[in-house]
């Protein structure tokens, strides 16, 4: 695998790194994103995207506008079909000089029987040590819609996926597992649920009455399965779907010292809780929590977080990642979270010392993903970025003050559309 450079500290703005720069200057059309004043923005890792080779164009466009050394690809395909979706991902990678890292997905045909694991194992040393991935990814259909050959769910900590966990540990290939959803989808989708407003477009999302575990259950056997593994590290996404119980998520790092969390798509459900409580979540666990989005993009697919019935525009993009900063960096007080069809409240911003942010960024994925020192090479030649026509077209691209998921009318989004069969792996 391409080795990244990670000192910490997001590349410079030109913008911000310019003379009396402020923070709505713009350098080529586009505005810098929000940072802390006196902070210098440095690069990032989003250790959370689902990426697509024909979007590779846009994919550059946001790297290079939101200043982020590398993101992590979880839809970077399994051994079906030949490994044709791994091989798209490894040419992705390969086109953008390393700054993307790919996880691979098992392929579930056939689980959970000893040729099944051992067939897996092996893909998942070929995808490692032929196509250069730096993961594996286990999406939620584990504990919610895999079956094994008697037609029976397979719960999260079935001892039968047990090669699998132990490779992915030999490998020294972290394991970014999505388990349960969050809480409010095994409530009747009702318009009083207070996700109604998402599960009324995406009503394959409830699983109220759906018959399986429940939203506790899931969690708990997902604890049980990383405890018998240590040697492997877990990175529990979506802050390990239990940001509505902050007491949960302590209590789990706590006891499982080889468990990361990933911040993506889950702002807006741990924002919810008192800031200093938050705050202090991150700072006891500095070294255990990753920056992330749920970026999602292909070439005529863009997702941020999650989506409404309006797909978002290039447009939409510097104000979802100024969300975030915002959140983390700041000092305010009911600021939008960046996907408000997650929910319509506000959060209140947490102010983490710098030391932590640069964790929380960068180094604590260079460290769970074992990624050298040195930069990465930039590509030689540039194409343009797209985020100049939207800068011109709306001023408010990159602006402070920008809302997030402006452009989005705040509305539900259906299935992602067909065609190039590019769309990314949706996984909330």
């Amino acid at each position: 695998m391409t080795a990244l450079v990670c000192a910490c500290a997001r590349a410079p703005d030109p913008a911000a790194a310019a003379p009396g720069a402020g923070p709505n200057a713009v350098a080529s059309g586009v505005a810098p994103l929000w940072h802390r004043p006196g902070r210098a923005p440095a690069p990032i890792i989003d250790i959370h995207g689902h990426l697509s080779l024909f979007g590779v164009d846009r994919i550059e466009a946001v790297l290079d506008a939101v200043g982020i050394e590398a993101i992590i690809n979880l839809s970077g395909g399994s051994g079906r079909g030949g490994g044709r979706g791994r091989i798209a991902s490894r040419v992705l990678a390969e086109r953008l000089g390393g700054r993307v890292i790919n996880f691979a997905l098992p392929d579930w045909e056939g689980c959970c029987d000893a040729a099944w694991a051992a067939r897996e194992v092996q893909e998942l040393r070929l995808a490692r040590e032929q196509d250069g991935f730096g993961g594996l990814k286990i999406s939620k259909a584990l504990g919610l819609a895999v079956t094994d050959a008697a037609g029976a769910l397979v719960a999260v900590d079935d001892p039968r996926l047990d090669p699998l966990w132990r490779a992915a540990g030999e490998l020294k290939m972290p394991v970014a597992i999505h388990i349960a959803d969050p809480k409010a989808f095994w409530q009747p989708a009702t318009p009083d649920n207070e996700r109604y407003e998402e599960l009324a477009v995406h009503p394959s999302w409830s699983w109220y009455q759906r018959g399986v575990p429940d939203w506790a259950a899931m969690l708990d056997a997902g604890e049980r399965m990383f405890a018998r593994h240590p040697g492997t590290t877990f990175i529990a996404v979506h802050f390990g779907n239990a940001a509505e119980d902050l007491a949960r998520v302590r209590a789990m790092l706590s006891r499982l010292p080889h468990v990361c969390i990933d911040i993506s798509a889950r702002v807006g459900e741990f924002g919810r809780h008192p800031a200093a409580e938050v705050r202090q979540l991150f700072i006891d666990f500095q070294d255990r929590i990753l920056f992330g989005t749920d970026i999602g993009i292909g070439d005529d697919h863009l997702m941020l977080g999650s989506n409404g019935a309006v797909e978002p525009t290039m447009a939409d993009v510097l104000p979802f990642y100024e969300a975030h900063f915002r959140y983390l960096e700041g000092e305010e007080r009911q600021i939008d979270h960046p996907s408000p069809i997650q929910g319509r409240w506000k959060v209140d911003a947490i102010a983490l010392p710098d030391d932590v942010l640069d964790k929380v960024y960068r180094s604590n994925a260079r460290r769970v993903l074992g990624l050298g020192a040195g930069p990465i090479a930039p590509r030689l030649t540039r194409r343009p970025s797209p985020f100049a026509a939207a800068a011109e077209a709306n001023p408010t691209v990159g602006a402070p003050g920008a809302a997030a998921g402006a452009g989005q009318g705040g509305l539900p989004r259906p299935t992602a559309p067909a065609g190039s069969g590019s769309t990314p792996e949706e996984d909330h």
